[in-house]
């Protein structure tokens, strides 16, 4: 779509692209910097717009950043979220939450509530990038 910025999304940190689906890593220092997105190719708008077999591959694909994320993030909890109200392109949002996050317990969209005290490994998009890469 050529209005669409998720269709037209230039300089994004891409962890997996396969022909169906792009993971990337979001760059929200401030509310989430521990971010990541799982992004159908097809401009579509909802999780009933693919086949079966399609939404599996998304889901599966979800739980994989999921668990990728636990394992380098250690976080006190993950957010996943698809909402598309802004953007209508089919996509999940996987947050990382930690307690001393701007906003935690409330959504990374909520004001922050204090100034986020956070150690992340420097290179955590690598090292969810090979954890993601197929064997």
């Amino acid at each position: 779509m050529e209005n669409c910025p998720i269709c037209q999304a230039k300089n994004e940190n891409i962890l997996l692209q396969t022909d169906k689906l792009r993971v990337i890593a979001v760059d929200n220092e401030i509310n989430a910097p521990a971010f990541c997105r799982v992004i159908w190719q097809e401009h579509v708008a909802e999780m009933t717009d693919l086949s079966e077999k399609d939404r599996e591959l998304l889901m599966n694909t979800v739980y994989k950043v999921e668990s990728a994320m636990r394992s380098v993030f250690k976080p006190v909890k993950i957010n996943l979220a698809s909402l598309g109200n802004v953007v209508p392109h089919l996509h999940w949002h996987v947050i990382a939450r930690f307690e001393r996050d701007a906003n935690f317990p409330a959504p990374i969209w909520a004001p922050a509530q204090r100034e986020a005290k956070l150690d992340l490994p420097e290179n955590w998009s690598q090292q969810i990038k090979q954890i993601l890469q197929p064997d």
